[in-house]
């Protein structure tokens, strides 16, 4: 069956607003307001850029038909996951869906008001127009109203443009620019009244007399929800996003999986570092495999790899978006290499369970937390680990089963209780799982059991060749966001081990104490 353009634009919104657990949406204009408002409050939403927007912060996706933006995103670097645009834009990454464009008369002006609240996709002249019909995409698929949010239309040509990264592009001159904007600006004033009662709610930033709040009101009020987010319960049990290899070297997709998870609920972001050329033989490195980044295995593995500016950028991401991080190091190179950019943790994966010489290097010289995964270990490797790690500030003890997936016969989440009650007599131990089971099933059976971390792999997206595809949640669907709410349910039903009477128990029946 063929796909239309009109069925293709709604699977590609669809699959893009799916990664995020919010109802808000930005639509990011170039007003220079737009510097006063900082890149925190538009992590966890999705994010629609007008022309070059997205080099002001990396839109999700972005609408253009002007061949000057074409240019200044290929000059600077294409940012956003989906383009649409009428132009031949052939990006380095990031997908592009042709959109025709309907270029505004004044005869045709009423038609593209009109298609605001049509099933029609084209790219307008007034391009935010364009941008909400993106966000009325979401608010049907979605089936409830969205909040969105337009920063950076500031409707004033004499205060010049926000300072995106690069040289700034520009068209016309001043005068055309500033009939261009006014016109927009009377067109805004149409989709406010004409999406009263529908499933948006279109908020202005800015100054204007129909703005709806102010640039500081709308960073206080995401600061304080944020705030409010974060300390709304004090969660026990951390989630961590194993990313694995699953970014496959790409900086642009590892930035998508990372905000992508954030915006779930992980509490941290996790991926992998080895030395290749030393961790694998000579033969392994030669032998043929088949992938987009060559014909042998070396070819594979060196692209997966990430450098010291992808951690520096992982660092710095993880900051801006309050979420933690930390790495598996499978050598002793990796190791000393992860430490300069300061995780929260170290994971010694299943992999090197039987690399003891290191593992113990890196038990006499830690200065952080441990996580440690018991895949493919026994009893007598237990006891070797209590005795070796005894000076490590935590040791997290994670039951795993290196079966991709695992069946459920072996998930022995039972582990997970036993090791509960080695933190009772000693509480730098931390009870874990490691989810290599499908779905979240396993993984509320392990907080039931005692577990404070589950870690559980994601995805973005399917591939053919990529390794362990197949227990991996995919970010570009809810799939995750949905493994971490029932992580919540399941700590919530768990509750406390100290037995009191709960609020909800009111009986019309009082019974005397006896006690």
């Amino acid at each position: 069956m063929v796909k239309t353009m009109t069925d293709a634009f709604s699977s590609q919104v669809g699959a893009i607003a799916s990664t995020y657990g919010t109802d808000t949406i930005f639509i990011l204009g170039k007003g220079p307001s737009v510097d006063e408002i900082p890149a925190e409050v538009f992590s966890g939403s999705l994010v629609i850029g007008v022309n070059d927007a997205e080099r002001i912060y990396p839109a999700d996706i972005s609408i253009f038909h002007a061949d000057w933006v074409a240019q200044a995103l290929l000059e600077n670097g294409a940012r956003a996951q989906l383009y649409l645009t009428s132009t031949d834009f052939r990006p380095d990454r990031g997908r592009v869906l042709r959109v025709p464009h309907a270029e505004l008369t004044q005869e045709t002006a009423d038609l593209m008001v009109q298609r605001l609240l049509s099933d029609e996709v084209v790219i307008e002249d007034v391009l935010f127009m364009s941008a909400l019909r993106v966000a009325r995409e979401v608010a049907d698929q979605r089936g409830r109203p969205q909040q969105v949010y337009m920063v950076g239309f500031d409707f004033r040509p004499e205060l010049g443009y926000a300072h995106p990264a690069g040289r700034q592009f520009t068209v016309g001159d001043e005068v055309e620019r500033a009939m261009r904007i006014g016109m927009q600006e009377n067109y805004l004033l149409n989709a406010l009244y004409m999406l009263q009662g529908t499933g948006l709610e279109l908020n202005h930033v800015g100054n204007r007399p129909y703005s709806r709040l102010s640039v500081d009101e709308l960073v206080e009020s995401f600061s304080r929800n944020r705030s409010g987010d974060h300390h709304e319960r004090d969660w026990s049990v951390s989630v961590v996003a194993e990313l694995t290899t699953n970014h496959f070297g790409d900086r642009f997709r590892l930035e998508r999986m990372v905000r992508a998870a954030a915006a779930a609920g992980a509490d941290f972001i996790k991926v992998q570092k080895r030395d290749v050329e030393s961790f694998y033989s000579k033969e392994q490195l030669a032998a043929p495999y088949r992938s987009p980044f060559g014909t042998t295995f070396g070819d594979y593995r060196r692209q997966l790899e990430l450098d010291g500016d992808d951690f520096t950028f992982i660092a710095d991401l993880c900051k801006q978006l309050e979420i933690r991080w930390f790495a598996s190091v499978l050598d002793e190179a990796s190791y000393n290499f992860v430490l300069d950019f300061n995780p929260a943790l170290i994971k010694l994966p299943s992999t090197i369970s039987e690399y003891t010489d290191y593992l113990a290097r890196v038990a006499a010289s830690t200065d952080r937390g441990i996580v440690l995964s018991t895949g493919m270990t026994d009893k007598a490797y237990e006891e070797w680990v209590l005795q070796t790690f005894k000076e490590a500030p935590e040791l997290y003890l994670m039951q795993a089963n290196s079966a991709y997936p695992t069946p459920a016969r072996d998930c022995n989440v039972g582990v997970v209780r036993h090791y509960s009650r080695l933190a009772k007599s000693n509480p730098r131990i931390i009870p874990a799982y490691s989810s290599h089971d499908e779905n979240w099933f396993g993984s509320t059976l392990a907080v039931a059991a005692g577990a404070r971390m589950v870690e559980k792999h994601v995805k973005f997206g399917n591939s053919e060749w990529a390794h362990f595809d197949a227990v991996a949640l995919d970010l570009t669907t809810p799939q995750f966001r949905e493994y971490v709410e029932k992580i919540r349910e399941a700590e919530i039903i768990v509750g406390s081990e100290e037995k009191s009477v709960a609020p909800s128990e009111h009986h019309k029946y009082r019974i005397k104490k006896g006690y």
